[in-house]
């Protein structure tokens, strides 16, 4: 560069050292994985050059086709799993006619301590080695959100559907038997068409946990019951008739309250009634909330626990054993539940009938001797 300043020709002269060692030192990737990798999102072709194998074999290895020996089903897992790999959705569906998805409709249920965590834990639990993904809804408590699981039919949006509170005759349930469509429910109805089902057994729960209050000397009983419009209302409402009958006690069931019913709603119940002339003394409480509820309640009027009055509760957290140990528990497992539904939801989607795909969980309690 003549007649340039001495600075600038230094300049360039650096700049064209720099650019001719980038070029020059700079190793080439001789991993072709890394280099496909960096192109975009790992493919089926990635895979096959990280482990010498044809793309059709990584297909149907990931696929776990039983031609793949296990070995290479195993390797072939764990490159994918090591590198991210997903797969394309919109090509599985064009090919399969499947989503790989399982839609869950999902209630914001304050009442059931730890119902959507324990619930999705036990589904993934399921899904964990299988190539379904869970997509959640929200499922509002005064509606059986009919549109929600319309939406899903029509578009395509899930192999299999699960939801909970079902009603009697469940206008989801249905429309899914209509439709032949997948599904899978935490509650039974009474369709005289059989459908998969996970249930708790409301109406053992209800009877032995009256019972309980009546061994322990209680003279009259009550029940805060689920809403009137949900199938355990009436399992529920028949465990605890069934004990009051069989033993000739006093009982009452609070026409205000039911199961939906907010914390605080309870609490001033069971205040203004433990005021009044002839309050029930044992109480059958369907959650860990009402019962928290109930105690507040009784305690406003000076009332203590395991002495005026005993709790018999439904747990789903252990947490109310942990803080008022004086309450007795019988316990639901959510996260087996969910377990379980995952399991024979996938079973549906297979082809199995529904009729055979049922399960009806005990309750779990170890009373003390009194």
């Amino acid at each position: 560069m003549p007649g340039a300043p001495i600075w600038c020709r230094q300049l360039t002269s650096a700049i064209r050292r720099s650019v001719s060692v980038s070029r020059i030192e700079k190793p080439a990737d001789s991993d072709p994985a890394r280099s496909t990798l960096r192109a975009g999102k790992p493919t089926l072709k990635t895979i096959a050059e990280m482990t010498g194998l044809a793309i059709t074999t990584v297909s149907r290895a990931l696929g776990n086709a039983p031609q793949i020996s296990e070995a290479t089903r195993r390797r072939v897992h764990e490159v994918a799993a090591a590198i991210g790999y997903l797969p394309d959705r919109a090509a599985q569906r064009l090919k399969t006619g499947r989503t790989n998805v399982i839609s869950v409709l999902l209630d914001p249920h304050e009442e059931i301590l730890g119902f959507g965590t324990s619930v999705m834990h036990g589904l993934a639990r399921a899904l964990q080695a299988t190539p379904y993904h869970l997509i959640v809804t929200p499922n509002f408590l005064d509606g059986s959100n009919v549109d929600a699981v319309n939406y899903i039919i029509r578009n395509g949006m899930a192999d299999g559907l699960i939801f909970s509170r079902t009603e009697p005759f469940d206008p989801r349930v249905r429309l899914l038997l209509e439709n032949g469509f997948p599904f899978i429910t935490h509650g039974r109805t009474e369709f005289s068409t059989p459908h998969a089902f996970v249930d708790y057994d409301n109406f053992a729960f209800a009877y032995e946990a009256t019972k309980r209050l009546i061994v322990k000397g209680r003279r009259k009983v009550t029940i805060i019951l689920p809403p009137r419009r949900l199938t355990f209302h009436q399992h529920m409402l028949h465990g605890f008739m069934t004990a009051v009958r069989e033993a000739g006690i006093a009982y009452e069931i609070p026409e205000a309250l039911d199961l939906d019913s907010p914390a605080d709603m309870i609490r001033d119940h069971m205040r203004r009634r433990s005021a009044e002339a002839d309050p029930p003394d044992g109480f059958t409480c369907p959650g860990e909330v009402s019962a928290l509820a109930t105690i507040t309640g009784m305690s406003d009027n000076g009332l203590a626990l395991g002495g005026e009055y005993d709790i018999v509760a439904k747990q789903t957290s252990r947490l109310l054993s942990q803080i008022q140990p004086k309450v007795e528990t019988i316990y639901e497992d959510l996260t087996a539940a969910g377990e379980a539904m995952g399991r024979l939801l996938l079973k549906r989607i297979a082809g199995e009938p529904a009729g055979e795909l049922t399960l009806l969980q005990s309750p779990q309690f170890s009373f003390p001797t009194p």
